[in-house]
């Protein structure tokens, strides 16, 4: 994995709801890095940069201290959203090494369309659009494929059945359901 992407962060002197407020009214979103044994630090990023790299999924860059002009490699750790749910408010980012170990949640996209849904009244139901692996940040990846094709009525996919790249393990219970088809029974 290449870090693809560096923010430009700046240190936030004061710290609490009022001043994280202040921050996103002036276009920045409030954070803090955590990580490799030394004193979590509280950064504001700029919004609109920040906000569109976690949704596009991104989960490792680099952020660059405008004060010091040092760079750090960053994982993102935690996402905060405001109380309706919909705007990213907050962010936990930790200190990384591209070597080092790290369990993180990666995205599953369900690819192919199941042979079960052609049956009347058959429904694809997804429990979980991601599964949590444990792997170097440099084998990280950004996001794993799962083949549906296959799948028949009355029939499910496990977490344990996702086919993972060489040095990635599984960290999610096997068992955690994937996806299933099941028919939906007709109500009188």
């Amino acid at each position: 994995m290449q870090v693809k992407h560096t923010l430009e962060v700046f240190r936030r002197e004061r710290t609490g709801s009022r001043y994280a407020k202040r921050e996103r009214e002036l276009g920045r979103l409030p954070a803090v890095l955590y990580g490799h044994g030394r004193d979590p630090v509280s950064l504001a990023l700029d919004a609109k940069d920040a906000i569109h790299f976690v949704e596009s999924g991104e989960r490792v860059f680099e952020i660059k201290l405008k004060e010091e002009g040092v760079t750090q490699t960053v994982l993102l750790k935690d996402i905060q959203f405001d109380y309706l749910g919909t705007n990213i408010i907050h962010l936990d980012l930790a200190r990384v090494d591209l070597d080092e170990m790290v369990e993180s949640a990666v995205h599953v996209r369900l690819v192919g369309e199941a042979k079960g849904l052609k049956s009347p009244g058959a429904v694809l139901s997804s429990q979980n659009d991601s599964i949590t692996v444990r792997c170097t940040v440099r084998n990280l990846p950004e996001e794993l494929t799962l083949r549906i094709d296959h799948l028949d009525v009355g029939e499910t996919i496990h977490a344990g059945e996702i086919e993972l790249p060489e040095g990635v393990e599984l960290a999610s219970d096997p068992e955690d359901l994937m996806a299933a088809i099941t028919v939906m029974a007709e109500v009188d």
